[in-house]
């Protein structure tokens, strides 16, 4: 794939108004428990500010995104890959006439049900817990919104609208009845999330943005810690002909420009795309309303076939070079024996959690007591995982 040329189009002007397959805060399902809205915010707008000053969002500070948080401050955490996948969901709902609020929270919100260490710490809490369920990181962030967050005297959770729920459970597409993790299915039956249906187009571009976002910040994480040099990722898919670019147009940079210049001509071409795409199924399809999107039986905002099968490439570039690199891997191999020990040794002894988790348990290494200590593992951040690993097995584990 070639770089698009560089020409400077004309100023971008938003639309005036929403587009009418956009999700409406007049039309909103509600809550599941009623209270009144906010005169000064949409519904939508509401939530994510109760997303924003949720314990669970503060904690993706200290969690893992590729790098464990103590690495270095210039890599990506769990809260600010989430900021980025925010940013780029709103600009491109605003272009595509949708509603910004609803795209910005699902993407703040993607995020919110991981574990400390990233996949390898989610791995290690599913292994650990097996026998009470596994752990599902959507179904978990469905917990922490509709549960396990305790900020209002009236209920649990942050009792969010039902649209920014259902884009939270289906950002990446329908859920296929024989595979509904549990919490998912409990919380389906005393509200229906419509399961087995796309969701709005804000929550469609949500996950978009989010592969956007990661795959550009990858590579910019990775080439500043050595996993890969230039060299290497000008031959990569997709990625390549704008290393080659930036090359020609400027020569030799610093590192640090090298990159910026390079992000942004690569997270232009997928935005671009997206945008492009998005638009020749929406007209295609002519969506009366946000209902008929998630009738219509696939995706309306997407990358391009081919744009798709390029990402798929990058993504299999870094998977090779940055997540199975061993500095990567032998970090992860460490941190998956840290939630397995501290699963343990909770699920053996509860009172060596805190009183108001322990209180939750039933006997030691029942199924029960298993939940209470994969909720509380969950929520750790990567730091208080290892200094609770060291309290409770009297043992350092350097990362």
């Amino acid at each position: 794939m070639s770089p698009p040329n560089r020409l400077i189009p004309p100023l971008y002007q938003p639309p005036a108004t929403r587009a009418a397959f956009a999700v409406s805060p007049a039309k909103s399902r509600g809550r599941f428990h009623g209270e009144p809205e906010s005169p000064t915010r949409t519904c939508y707008s509401r939530d994510r500010d109760r997303i924003i000053h949720s314990t669970a969002f503060r904690r993706l500070k200290h969690k893992t995104q590729v790098f464990v948080q103590h690495e270095g401050d210039y890599y990506r955490t769990r809260l600010t890959h989430s900021l980025e996948v925010a940013q780029i969901a709103r600009s491109i709902a605003r272009v595509l006439a949708l509603d910004e609020d609803l795209a910005e929270t699902v993407a703040l919100a993607h995020d919110l049900g991981h574990t400390p260490f990233g996949h390898a710490g989610e791995d290690a809490l599913n292994a650990a817990t097996a026998t009470a369920g596994g752990f599902d990181h959507n179904a978990h962030a469905l917990r922490l919104v509709v549960e396990l967050e305790h900020r209002y005297a009236a209920f649990d959770g942050l009792n969010l609208t039902w649209e920014t729920l259902e884009g939270l459970v289906k950002h990446n597409g329908p859920l296929k009845h024989d595979a509904v993790p549990q919490p998912i299915a409990a919380f389906d039956a005393r509200w229906p999330l419509d399961l087995s249906t796309w969701p709005s187009l804000e929550a469609q571009v949500a996950a978009l943005a989010d592969d956007i976002a990661y795959v550009n910040h990858d590579i910019d994480d990775g080439l500043r810690a050595g996993l890969f040099a230039l060299d290497e990722l000008s031959g990569a898919p997709l990625a390549g002909p704008y290393v080659g670019d930036v090359r020609a147009r400027l020569g030799d940079l610093e590192l640090g420009r090298f990159i910026g210049e390079l992000v942004h001509g690569l997270m232009s071409a997928l935005v671009g795309d997206v945008l492009s795409e998005s638009t020749t199924r929406l007209r295609a399809a002519g969506p009366a309303d946000a209902d008929a999107v998630r009738k219509h039986g696939r995706a309306l905002a997407s990358f391009s076939a081919a744009m798709e099968r390029d990402v798929a490439a990058l993504k299999a570039f870094l998977s090779l070079r940055m997540y199975r690199h061993p500095r990567i891997a032998d970090t992860m191999e460490k941190a998956k024996t840290v939630i397995a020990e501290l699963c343990a040794a909770f699920a053996a002894d509860p009172l060596r959690m805190p009183a108001d988790w322990a209180r939750q348990c039933g006997k030691p290494n029942d199924a029960a007591t298993l939940a209470v200590v994969r909720d509380y593992v969950a929520g750790m951040t990567d730091r208080y995982a290892l200094l609770e690993h060291a309290r409770v097995l009297g043992k350092e584990i350097a990362l």
